[in-house]
């Protein structure tokens, strides 16, 4: 059974998921915080399980619905009819995304659906058999797994990936270390990145995906390994990056990312023999 601290924790995190605004989500935590207090009620046999409730809450407080696409946001990703396969097996096929300045896009399927291709194919990690990726801005990626250097600390991660988007080292440093504080994590002396944890790694990809304000974001399950308070604080980190005109695409098998998300691409695990 969940104690109510782990309750609250984990519900803060799938109130932030739900897009509820840090306001609103502060002032359900501190009253549903005060009635388990008074009452001495366990939370999880009062309310249910926290992504339970916090539906229930994110509905009362309006947050259903999805936001819309500005209409006079630029394009700063587009990619046309893209195909993949590996081995004669399709892992993507005609597959179509247009990504705008302050948007967020999900993209959800289950596994096997070529989440994690679609991503590298639109970082430019990986060419695509057939189709066209056009990229009009800089792009920040976070892979859900690699992509760091173990044997290298946070720091010189932030001067690696800085020096590639035209930072100094002081400016690299100084900006990681402004996304790490906001990610609830003090990278100072934490040791080189093959020591750290799972969750912690991925605090570590996001920040380097972000070092230098890219134009477009894309992170493969971000907060995969994150305890509740990173996650809550991850979501809080995109929706300041989209409201100041950011765009992202995050692969999520998590359905709260739906209602944050201005566009959703959902793909269709079709591995099957390719002609």
């Amino acid at each position: 059974m969940m104690t109510n601290t782990t309750w609250l924790a984990a519900l803060d995190a799938e109130l932030s998921a739900r897009g509820v605004a840090t306001g609103d989500r502060a002032a359900a935590i501190v009253e549903t915080e005060s009635f388990i207090t008074d009452t001495a009620e366990n939370a999880f046999e009062h309310f249910g399980t926290p992504a339970a409730y916090a539906t229930e809450l994110a509905a009362a407080l309006g947050c259903n619905q999805r936001p819309e696409v500005p209409l006079d946001a630029r394009v700063v990703l587009d990619a046309r009819q893209v195909d993949v396969a590996y081995r004669r097996n399709e892992v993507l096929r005609d597959v179509s995304v247009t990504v705008r300045a302050g948007t967020l896009t999900a993209l959800i399927g289950p596994n096997g659906a070529g989440k994690s291709t679609l991503l590298r194919v639109l970082a430019g990690v990986q060419r695509p058999d057939q189709g066209r990726v056009e990229r009009h801005g800089s792009v920040g990626y976070s892979p859900q797994s690699g992509g760091l250097d173990d044997h290298l600390e946070a720091e010189q991660h932030f001067r690696l990936f800085g020096a590639a988007r035209g930072l100094s080292g002081s400016q690299a440093e100084a900006d990681g270390r402004r996304l790490a504080e906001q990610l609830v994590w003090k990278c100072e002396g934490a040791g080189i990145a093959g020591d750290l944890s799972g969750g912690t790694q991925q605090k570590l990809r996001v920040v380097t995906a972000m070092i230098g304000e890219p134009d477009v974001l894309l992170l493969d399950e971000p907060y995969q390994g994150m305890d509740a308070s990173g996650a809550a604080r991850f979501w809080d980190l995109v929706s300041d990056w989209v409201e100041r005109g950011g765009a992202a695409v995050i692969s999520s098998h998590d359905p709260g990312v739906l209602s944050r998300a201005h566009e959703v691409l959902e793909l269709e695990a079709n591995l099957r023999s390719a002609a």
